[in-house]
């Protein structure tokens, strides 16, 4: 991993430290929980992410394709470290509480991420070009997800959610219009707990 990129992870790390003094951006304080729970876990998605845009239906334009919005994104998790290892996507952090949005554009400020933006927004409120790519990490059930954010995924755009248990109970909630196109472990460094993604589509048929 390039010098530039693991500065910038560790910077980003740190402002979530310093800003944790004051603001409630995450539950976890301790510096290697921090790294294995938030960042590596975040930084497992980049591969398959790059993958899932690639393989996308074919009528996702380029401009869609190259954005992608992380929703109810928090302190900024995965959308900051997206935005960090794939400097050519433009990548927005959406999220109801101002505080956790105004720690996004300070974290774009410090690191230089001018790809990054945020959003205080709830999603039902947000008016933005659509995108090729939508992802959550603990945002809502896959239901809620898709359904909230359906407006905002371009034709032939795709769903990636962050779970950590394969969630049957869930997938099997969704409605028949949208597939669940591959359930994908995904290996954390340091971290025993499972983590998977759920890729999603709309479409005929039933998930």
């Amino acid at each position: 991993m390039a010098t530039r990129i693991v500065d910038q992870l560790l910077g980003y790390q740190a402002l979530i430290s310093r800003w944790n003094r004051v603001y409630n951006l995450t539950a976890v304080r301790d510096p290697e929980e921090m790294l294995t729970q938030h960042l590596l876990d975040s930084v497992s998605v980049v591969a398959p992410l790059a993958r899932g845009l690639t393989e996308a239906a074919s009528p996702l334009d380029a401009s869609a394709a190259r954005r992608v919005l992380d929703v109810g994104s928090g302190a900024g998790l995965p959308g900051v470290v997206i935005a960090i290892l794939r400097p050519d996507l433009t990548v927005c952090c959406v999220d109801a509480v101002a505080k956790k949005a105004s720690f996004i554009r300070q974290v774009a400020t410090e690191l230089g991420l001018r790809n990054l933006q945020a959003e205080h927004r709830r999603i039902e409120d947000l008016q933005l070009p659509p995108f090729g790519l939508v992802t959550s990490r603990a945002f809502a059930s896959l239901l809620d997800f898709v359904t909230l954010t359906r407006p905002h995924l371009a034709a032939g755009g795709v769903w990636m959610a962050m779970k950590g248990r394969v969630p049957d109970d869930e997938m099997a909630l969704l409605p028949p219009d949208v597939q669940v196109t591959r359930v994908e472990p995904l290996a954390v460094p340091g971290l025993a707990a499972q983590r998977c993604l759920v890729w999603m589509a709309p479409g005929e048929g039933a998930a």
